[in-house]
Formats: structure tokens, sequence, C-alpha cells
């Protein structure tokens, strides 16, 4: 590790103790607009620490079920910095140092991998929060795939959509480099720790984070599979693009 990264990994520690003092000192007391204004504001300052900037394409639905391919961990700042969700997330996120912890406080539902009674739970969980008027987000593909690829997208969760009578919004996100190429250290695939992708990013040159947010999907009157497959086909295009 180089002087660069350690003082990189130094700042790191000091947002997430500052986001820790947020949780416990504001959110007990804040209203969701102020919540949300915390979470964009704290989710941006990572990014920027983390040496990543945020390109947008596309206009951002107040009110959806959005979904988005999964290639990072950073993915889940990246939309919250430009509009917070709740998200559904696995539940290994949960044990990440500190990390974990932060995001849960910012509404996370974490499933656990293969419990019907969690999925039912959680379920009936995000179709009260659309029907609230809340943005829920989740991975459909329930890992991470490689840039330049995407994985199948399960069809259970856009059920959800369909009975609150919201639109799905799909997104799609790409890292690249300076020259516009898919970015080497972002992956984070495999038995690669969190430690690991932390410092391989800290580490390694400017990152952009390009998200496009696609065409809203009208779910009403349509069925979950045909929900997931035209998300996946809109993603892949984006991407191929």
């Amino acid at each position: 590790m180089n002087i660069q990264s350690a003082f990189r990994l130094f700042r790191v520690f000091l947002h997430l103790f500052q986001g820790l003092t947020i949780c416990a000192l504001v959110f007990p007391f804040a209203g969701a607009v102020r919540r949300d204004a915390q979470i964009r504001r704290w989710s941006r300052r990572l990014l920027a620490i983390c040496g990543v900037t945020v390109e947008q394409q596309g206009e951002a639905l107040e009110h959806a079920l959005v979904v988005a391919n999964h290639v990072s961990w950073l993915d889940i700042f990246v939309i919250n910095s430009l509009q917070p969700c709740r998200f559904v997330a696995k539940a290994e996120i949960r044990s990440w140092p500190v990390l974990g912890w932060l995001v849960a406080q910012a509404g996370t539902v974490f499933i656990a991998r293969g419990s019907r009674r969690d999925l039912r739970h959680t379920f009936k969980g995000i179709v009260t929060s659309l029907q609230q008027g809340e943005r829920v987000a989740f991975f459909p593909e329930g890992t991470t795939a490689a840039q330049g690829g995407i994985l199948p997208f399960h069809a259970n969760l856009f059920e959800a959509a369909i009975d609150a009578k919201v639109m799905v919004q799909p997104y799609a996100i790409a890292y690249v480099d300076d020259a516009g190429g898919l970015h080497p250290t972002v992956d984070f695939t495999g038995d690669m720790s969190f430690a690991a992708s932390m410092m391989a990013i800290l580490s390694g040159p400017p990152i952009c984070a390009r998200l496009e947010c696609l065409a809203p999907l009208d779910a009403r009157g349509a069925h979950r599979r045909e929900l997931a497959d035209s998300a996946q086909q809109a993603v892949a295009r984006a991407l191929a693009r």
C-alpha cells in the first residue's frame, strides 16, 4: 500500500465514523426528506473519497420499483448519490464491517439465500413501501456479475410492482476508466473479499460510474416473468452500447 492509498483509506474510516454519528444522532429525529438528503450527501462524499465520479443519463422516476445490474458494492452508493432508495440486498452485505450496519440504517432490507420465509416477509414489506410512495430498489441478478456481462434476472420480487401498481424502472450501471474502457478494479466477483475490493479501488486510477435510467415498464396487468425479461433485455442493450 502506497502513501496515497493509505491516506484515502484513512479518509474512508473518518467518513464511516461520520456516518455512524449521523445514524445515531440525526436519523432517529429526522423525517424522510432530511434522511434522504443525508444519505445522498454521505454517498456522494464516499464515492469522491474512492475516486468515483457519477454520470447520469436519463431521468429517474420519483416513485418506482428500481432494478439494476449488479457489479460492485459501489452500486448502492452510486444510486443513492442521485436518488436514495430503500434497497433489498443479500444478507451477506449485513456482515460487511461498519458499511453493512450503515446501509441497514439507511433502510436496506436483507434476504437470506434460499429462505422462502424471508422472501415472503420482504415481499410484503416492498409492496407496502411502494404503496406508501417510497422508491425501492433491488438487484435481480441476485449476485454480482463481471463487467460486460449480465446474469438472468430473477422474477420473484417483480410481483411487488404488479401488486402495488407502480412502474418498474431499469438502471444500467457501468464503470469506466479515463479511456472509456471497462475499469479494471471494480469487478467484485468470485471469492473476492470486501476488504480486497476496497483496497483495489482505493489503489487504482479514477473511476467514472455511468448510470443510465432507462424507460420505465408498466407493471399493470403484466406477468412478473415478462417484467423481468423486459428489464433484463433493456439493461443488456444499454450495457452493449
